[in-house]
């Protein structure tokens, strides 16, 4: 436990150096404070663009608050993806090709814990930094729409959290037997834009897919009905989550043993 305390403070420090604990954050909050402030002040940035003819008066639907947050989690599941593929596609991949963790393992280093040290890391970043944003977000809504119940967004955060959490399990899947980060990112992001076109095509027959947590987690902000398929989804979420985990272990001992 103590060599695995070792890992994971090397790669929390890791961070700090590569100002991982600032941008990163920094990005988050401001792709997800963005759309709450744009919806309400969409009238004054249409007026101020011009061109309308003289007299004429913009009256735009106001959204509810639910619309608004939920929009504000639609750009985790965009700009917020993006960004946690391009931050993890090199955790593993960028050491195994530089050579840095043949080094690490040649000393008694467990891979699960060499694993499991990068997975948790990463897990901590994007964690805080999606909870932060998502925090000001609903913060915002309230200040400008209506306060939605503290208790309801939780539970939209930890919902959609286990999409982002199940996608950066995937990414650090495909770390663990490539050892170029652009392969990486570039697979990662194939394999999720094809997941989820297919579930929110198909949702009758892909009820059940991680894809559709995101949009399950809208029903706790705007004040519907819990979809039946919710539980089942994030069952199925977390067994991959726990798969793809010990997957990458096995094949990380596999390649390097090899």
């Amino acid at each position: 436990m103590n060599q695995w305390m070792t890992l994971f403070k090397k790669e929390m420090l890791e961070m700090s150096r590569n100002f991982k604990w600032i941008w990163v954050p920094l990005t988050f909050i401001m792709i997800a404070v963005k759309e709450p402030l744009t919806l309400y002040y969409m009238p004054q940035i249409i007026d101020s663009l011009g061109g309308l003819p003289e007299g004429a008066v913009i009256e735009l639907p106001v959204p509810s608050a639910g619309e608004a947050l939920a929009a504000s989690l639609s750009q985790f599941n965009t700009f917020g993806v993006l960004i946690i593929v391009l931050i993890t596609m090199g955790t593993i991949a960028g050491e195994r090709k530089s050579g840095v963790a043949g080094l690490i393992l040649v000393k008694p280093v467990s891979y699960a814990w060499f694993v499991t040290a990068k997975w948790a890391s990463s897990m901590i970043l994007i964690w805080f930094s999606y909870f932060l944003s998502y925090f000001l977000s609903w913060y915002y809504v309230g200040v400008l729409f209506e306060f939605i119940s503290f208790a309801d967004f939780l539970q939209s955060f930890f919902v959609n959290g286990i999409w982002l959490t199940l996608i950066v399990t995937v990414v650090i899947l495909f770390n663990t037997f490539m050892k170029s980060p652009g392969a990486v990112g570039f697979i990662s992001i194939g394999i999720i834009v094809i997941l989820s076109l297919l579930s929110s095509s198909l949702p009758h027959l892909l009820e059940w897919s991680p894809a559709l947590l995101s949009a399950y987690s809208n029903a706790f902000i705007m004040g519907s009905n819990l979809p039946d398929e919710l539980l089942p989804s994030i069952i199925v979420s977390v067994v991959m989550i726990t798969l793809s985990l010990l997957a990458s272990i096995a094949i990380f001992k596999r390649r390097e043993l090899a």
